[in-house]
């Protein structure tokens, strides 16, 4: 009930701490009244996390107080921040010229008179706010012992092994069969097959798992999934990316090819006649799976020569229990005889269904195993699913396992209501929000952002999110949130005003509160507007998904936070004219490709932490931008290095920056004080024939060991050209200076990637000594048993990806049994004169995928 209420209250008690601080301690007039607020809200912070752990409603008084403190809290916080920016414009005023220090010096007293009325109302708010607590009570209505958790370490092997799965051998089974029937026949037609059923009965994971087994039989497969509202043209563009495995597809590819296709979750007649008349209805020998909640769709959906309608069905009882049991205790035949009758009561109540069997599961997987807890959880599921068996129902089993989360996990959680169905959420994106709204603290001087991975991973252990990639070391790189969870959190965002939504189903949402968070879903329906009405001055995120028409100017966000726009592609460039009036902006990513000049203003924005502009048109950056202090990351497009890149200390992912011969010498020299680099993303540009080669070899090479010596741990080198450049040209550009003289090694090197035409002529000898490396693609020419020995004696190697145009070896290559002992992904390509590999017996034990495009 708190989780909105708990991110705004660490980040204001947080604050007012720093106002008490030495910096601030000769303030006057408003120390004595800082200090009381930061007293009172830690003490209505305590309660309200003491009111979070009680397992009924509260009262009506409760959440009023509640909702109250929440409002009131915002506004301290903005207040705050509104008092810190002008002291800040104090003592820049000290230091110009005269007449221009007295101007600034006004209007910065005038600012702190207002913001000292603002703090001596907002004392007062506090002040009836704690009155009304003694008033009513409050209090006493909170449990007097909190609730133990842990962290549950098998669950995600329910995503990542078909073994956590029960039941669905024989449906899986029986569709193969089906869909495959005829095989080798001389005439086959294109066969599609729907699964139709409620929702969290497991359909998008029977496709999967039929996707799974056949994948392999079809050189052209996708699997994609819709939203209520689609994109249909982004859908198409999925598909053909899957089918050609490329991201600009080539059609032709299917004029050779079966292919296989599933669409998830489809949820109108006309997405799918639509995205029908692209799959080539004609294309013998073909597959199509689809799933849907109606059955109406579902017949729609089946090809009239070869109609098949699967209507899936809850678990059986056994299974039911089985998959209890495993998420509970790793076995699905064993409960304790105490717990026997107990679960029993529980499975009926869960109904066969998935979903809720996991998500009841989950919760009791981190209680204690006694009669007593869980007779509290049974009774706390009350009799809804007996009441209406429809997905409200699983809801507020799902409500249970929100409410088992800690504070932190729930505004973290919540946060994720604002991106539409379906959307693929990529974990360092998340996890860069998550920071910009202040949601994660530091605790011991740890990173900010290995904290917030830490919160990403526990959210999927505990099921609330489901990993949809997973990267090459086994960390998810990206997640989506199931419709059921969705559903629950936007509900609760909408109860707590966290978030205002504005597209589908959300739009006619009556506004009552000052808008906190906006998110326009732009996919659903054209036209979409923020009302007049709409009191947008204290917005402190703008999440748009797709192109919205008719937005606010930029300027009547003063207090925003987090601007995030994806797939805006018909925006007016004009939109972004006012983004430096955002003082307290701390994340910017545009995707938005009408967009192609920054304001020479940007450096103003001195809180901002992320800058993503890769998918703009913007080719270069303003001078002011290299004045942001606060700056971690910064994700460009082929950009050159502006003059002062070594300005920016707190920087710790820089990419893609473009390299020539001619490149400013003095900031390819600054980019070795960049003290904090972990990442680093070059594009070389090899069209270029002028410039001095041996200054911008001696200036990079001497930033690359300054970095190599500090906290580098990822390398990009990608190449800037085109087909029509002559082969001969493309090697008169090489890199053969990194061969030796990166000295001493770049010993916390963990991923070195050639996106690159050029070829090594042998493994460079620093990489002979990274222990930490566990990502490696590289080009070498020619590839000799040398190479292989160096490579296969890496420690830490866990995918390899090596390139060749040629070996040097007359007999094949031998991989050893001591080689490669970590290495569980390997990618050879030898494009002439190859014999080809031969693994001796024990060679990569470990290995799980191996790809050798012949």
């Amino acid at each position: 009930m708190v989780s909105a209420l708990a991110g705004v209250m660490t980040s204001v008690i947080g604050k007012l701490t720093t106002l008490l601080g030495e910096e601030y301690a000769k303030l006057k007039g408003v120390h004595r009244e800082v200090e009381f607020m930061k007293d009172e809200l830690s003490s209505m912070n305590a309660l309200l996390q003491r009111l979070a752990e009680v397992d009924r409603d509260l009262h009506v008084q409760t959440k009023q107080w509640r909702d109250q403190v929440r409002e009131m809290s915002y506004d301290i916080e903005d207040c705050i921040d509104d008092f810190m920016k002008n002291l800040g414009q104090t003592d820049i005023a000290k230091r110009a010229g005269l007449v221009q220090s007295v101007i600034q010096q006004l209007k910065a007293l005038r600012a702190r008179h207002q913001i000292s009325s603002q703090i001596q109302g907002l004392k007062a708010r506090v002040e009836d706010a704690s009155k009304r607590r003694m008033r009513y009570k409050l209090d006493e209505r909170t449990f007097e012992h909190g609730i133990s958790r842990a962290i549950d370490p098998r669950l995600p092997s329910l995503y990542a092994e078909p073994d956590g799965l029960v039941g669905i051998d024989k449906p899986r089974d029986g569709l193969i069969k089906c869909l495959m029937e005829g095989v080798g026949a001389s005439v086959q037609q294109q066969k599609v097959i729907s699964i139709v059923g409620p929702g969290g009965l497991g359909k998008t994971t029977l496709a999967n798992e039929v996707y799974r087994k056949l994948e392999g039989q079809f050189q052209c497969r996708a699997f994609v999934s819709l939203s209520q509202q689609p994109d249909v043209k982004k859908i198409l563009r999925s598909i053909l990316s899957q089918v050609s495995q490329q991201e600009y597809a080539n059609i032709d590819v299917w004029d050779e090819e079966k292919y296989f296709v599933i669409i998830d979750d489809i949820w109108s007649n006309q997405a799918w006649k639509i995205i029908k008349c692209a799959l080539f209805p004609n294309d013998v020998g073909s597959k199509i799976m689809t799933t849907t909640r109606s059955i109406t769709i579902a017949k729609l959906c089946c090809s009239p020569q070869h109609d098949h309608v699967y209507e899936i069905m809850p678990l059986t009882e056994a299974n039911s229990k089985s998959l209890f049991l495993k998420r509970i205790f790793g076995l699905g035949d064993m409960c304790p005889p105490k717990l026997e009758e107990v679960s029993s009561e529980i499975m009926k109540k869960c109904g066969g269904s998935p979903l809720a069997i996991i998500t009841v599961a989950s919760l009791l997987a981190n209680k204690a195993s006694t009669n007593e807890e869980w007779e509290r959880v049974y009774n706390s599921i009350g009799s809804t699913l007996e009441k209406d068996p429809g997905v409200e129902e699983m809801r507020k089993i799902l409500s249970l396992s929100y409410d088992d989360l800690p504070h932190h996990l729930k505004t973290c959680l919540l946060y994720l209501s604002i991106f539409p169905e379906d959307c693929e959420i990529k974990r360092d994106q998340l996890i860069r929000r998550w920071i910009a709204e202040g949601f994660i603290n530091t605790e011991g001087g740890q990173d900010l952002e290995e904290i917030g991975d830490g919160y990403f991973c526990d959210l999927i252990n505990r099921s609330m999110v489901q990993p949809v990639r997973i990267q090459y070391d086994g960390r998810v790189y990206s997640c989506r949130v199931h419709d059921m969870i969705l559903d629950l959190l936007i509900s609760k965002s909408i109860e707590e005003n966290f978030v205002t939504f504005f597209g589908g189903q959300n739009q006619k949402l009556v506004l009552q509160h000052k808008i906190r968070r906006l998110s326009l879903n732009c996919y659903s329906q054209e036209h979409i507007a923020v009302p007049s009405t709409a009191i947008i001055s204290h917005c402190r995120s703008l999440s748009i998904f797709g192109y919205a028409e008719q937005m606010p100017p930029l300027s009547k966000f003063r207090v925003l936070r987090v601007l995030d726009i994806e797939n805006g592609e018909d925006m007016e460039s004009s939109f972004i004219e006012h983004v430096s009036t955002l003082c307290q902006l701390k994340y910017l990513r545009l995707d938005v490709r009408s967009i192609s000049a920054f304001p020479e203003q940007l450096g103003e924005l001195q809180h901002l932490q992320t800058l993503d502009i890769r998918w703009t048109k913007i080719r270069k950056l303003p001078k002011s931008i290299v004045q942001l202090q606060n700056m971690t990351c910064l994700r460009v497009n082929n950009l050159e290095l502006p003059e002062g890149i070594g300005n920016l200390h707190a920087l710790q992912e820089l990419r893609e920056i473009k390299v020539k011969w001619d490149s400013l010498a003095s900031s390819l020299l600054e980019l070795g004080s960049l003290t904090k680099l972990r990442i680093l993303g070059l594009r070389w540009c090899i069209i270029d024939t002028h410039g001095n080669k041996e200054i911008f070899v001696e200036n990079l090479v001497s930033s690359l060991c300054k970095l190599g010596r500090l906290n580098l741990r990822s390398l990009c080198i990608k190449s800037d050209y085109g087909y029509s450049i002559p082969l001969k040209e493309m090697y008169g550009y090489s890199i053969d200076f990194l061969l030796d003289s990166w000295f001493p090694s770049p010993h916390l090197l963990q991923k070195f990637q050639m996106d690159a035409y050029y070829f090594f002529p042998r493994v460079p000898v620093w990489i002979a000594s990274l222990d930490n490396l566990s990502y490696l693609d590289i080009n070498i020419n020619p590839v000799e048993e040398e190479a292989l020995e160096i490579l296969g004696g890496l420690p830490a190697l866990l995918l390899l990806c090596l390139s060749s145009e040629s070996s040097a070896q007359k007999q094949r290559l031998v991989i050893s049994s001591n080689m490669f002992i970590c290495l569980n992904d390997f990618r050879f390509t030898c494009w002439s004169n190859g014999k080809g590999l031969t693994f001796e017996a024990g060679a990569m034990p470990s290995l799980e995928k191996l790809e050798v495009p012949l």
